[in-house]
């Protein structure tokens, strides 16, 4: 290699190339981290459980990226055109990866099995590239910058892989356009190398071809990509799609059948037109119908604004602050002209303050007091909502609460997960609450639970029971709750109770409860 000068022709063409190389490394470590992200969060959508899709599908990558590295050794000739040839196969399967994923789960429900081979396939591809273009890149450069300066801008394609994937690509592409923008990034790397390299490659006419016949093909990609999405979607849902969105924090479907809605989120059903007065109701007015003063209301969670609803219907009512993490759900509530039927603009409200918050980080930063704190989250199925159901969660609302006030969370399904529903009672009691468990039959969403708890120096349970049972809640207008749907609610004859020795607290140190959900016979919900 000429060193004569440093500025000479041939080395300043060498450090352009060499640069080049590099700005494709860039490239495929941010493509490889948002396939990463991608196949990961799609899993979670598909397949549920977020936390074990995750790692089963960034495990499988990684070992396959392993496989792929040490295949690379076999090639040992031809380096750039094998290059190409590997930047058009994952541009092709991450192209067409959620697409197939989605369409394919209409028709088996082993699809799961298809992400992970997906994975798989995406991940030794991408194994192949690194060895690869460490070794292209020693022409140009010596062992020791070689090998640290292709890590290094491998890493920093990677960091803003990952950043552009929270914060730009899911919110606003969704799971839909994301794989086929990374597949047209995986092109682009391609066609710098065809076009910046022409001489050294041996096939460069076939090279050019194929190009271009990917190019029209990502290009239908983009036409043909939300239908196909949206067929899969339809399948997996019993009735029309109506409305829905992939937003920075989940995917929300709302779906009609008749005049009924039904909205989900992840795939969960949070409620149905049909009865969700069967949940709303008994979340709210047990806990409103106890307390004396009803001034300061907070809600966290519930920002579809039924819950609110059912709030604003006590007139002493001044103030309800609403704390929902995600601005795409509170959006919907207020604007949205289904959701405005449903929970009669009760977010437009002016006594109702909306923060978009997570609901943790508000009681541990807030300095306010309430009459009443109304949790209405998810099931506790991933780490940060097992949070929202510690020991530590539970003390912090103590403190929250106005000397005579009360609180009252949903607890999921004491039918298909009753060690989830008794943890959540031994934790709040732990927390120095008097607890009045109850449960109500909700046909969409099958036997659910709520957990009321007092101060237990304000109030024994005994006391709770008794003033709760009696109560004629009668002053407000209800579509199913009353005084004889309070007295059904709190019973619920043998075989729960029982259990409640074995049960042990959920703190934020040890997620209990993420065990006994998942250990929740959910296959029969």
């Amino acid at each position: 290699m000429p060193t004569t000068s440093i500025d000479s022709p041939e080395n300043s063409k060498l450090r352009r190339l060499s640069f080049i190389l590099k700005a494709c490394v860039f490239a495929t470590g941010c493509a490889a981290i948002v396939t990463e992200y991608t196949l990961a969060t799609l899993a979670s959508y598909l397949l549920g459980d977020s936390i074990l899709q995750w790692t089963i599908v960034i495990s499988l990558m990684l070992f396959s990226m392993g496989l792929g590295s040490r295949y690379s050794r076999k090639y040992e000739a031809r380096l750039l055109d094998r290059f190409v040839l590997i930047e058009f196969g994952l541009s092709f399967l991450c192209t067409f990866s959620a697409m197939f994923c989605f369409w394919i789960s209409a028709y088996t429900i082993h699809f799961g099995l298809v992400v992970y081979g997906i994975a798989c396939m995406i991940g030794f591809m991408t194994g192949l590239e690194i060895p690869l273009i460490t070794r292209i890149n020693q022409t140009y450069e010596s062992l020791r910058k070689n090998i640290s300066s292709v890590m290094e801008y491998d890493y920093y394609g990677g960091l803003l892989g990952g950043a552009l994937f929270a914060f730009v690509l899911l919110p606003f592409c969704g799971l839909t356009y994301t794989p086929v923008i990374i597949g047209s990034l995986n092109l682009v790397v391609a066609s710098l190398i065809i076009w910046q390299f022409p001489d050294r490659l041996e096939r460069p006419r076939i090279l050019n071809i194929q190009f271009v016949i990917l190019l029209l093909v990502s290009g239908m990609a983009f036409a043909v990509a939300k239908p196909i999405v949206l067929y899969g979607e339809q399948h997996k849902y019993k009735d029309k799609i109506v409305y829905q969105e992939q937003t920075r924090y989940q995917k929300i479907v709302v779906t009609q059948w008749k005049d009924d809605f039904w909205l989900f989120i992840n795939g969960s059903t949070q409620f149905s037109t049909y009865d969700e007065e069967r949940y709303h109701e008994p979340l709210v007015h047990p806990v409103m119908g106890l307390i004396e003063e009803r001034n300061d209301i907070l809600l966290l969670g519930g920002g579809d604004g039924l819950a609110a609803r059912e709030i604003l219907k006590y007139s002493g009512v001044e103030s309800l602050t609403v704390v929902d993490l995600d601005p795409a759900m509170t959006r919907l509530a207020q604007q949205d002209k289904i959701f405005l039927n449903i929970n009669q603009g009760s977010l437009n409200d002016p006594r109702v303050g909306v923060i978009n918050q997570d609901a943790y980080q508000f009681i541990k930063e807030s300095g306010d007091l309430y009459d009443a704190i109304i949790i209405d989250l998810p099931d506790p199925k991933s780490v940060s909502l097992s949070l929202l159901y510690s020991l530590g969660f539970y003390k912090m609302v103590e403190k929250h609460l106005k000397p005579f006030g009360a609180m009252v969370t949903q607890s999921t399904s004491p039918l298909y997960s009753p060690e989830a529903f008794l943890c959540i009672k031994q934790t709040m009691q732990a927390a120095g609450f008097s607890i009045l468990p109850y449960q109500n039959s909700v046909p969409s969403m099958g036997q659910w639970g709520w957990q009321l708890g007092v101060r237990q120096k304000a109030m024994s349970t005994d006391l709770l029971k008794q003033k709760l049972t009696m109560s004629k809640f009668s002053d407000i207008e209800t579509r199913f709750f009353n005084q004889d749907a309070m007295i059904s609610m709190v019973h619920f004859g043998k075989g729960l109770f029982e259990k409640e020795g074995e049960i042990e607290p959920n703190t934020q140190f040890n997620h209990n409860i993420l065990k006994y959900y998942r250990q929740g016979s959910w296959d029969l919900y």
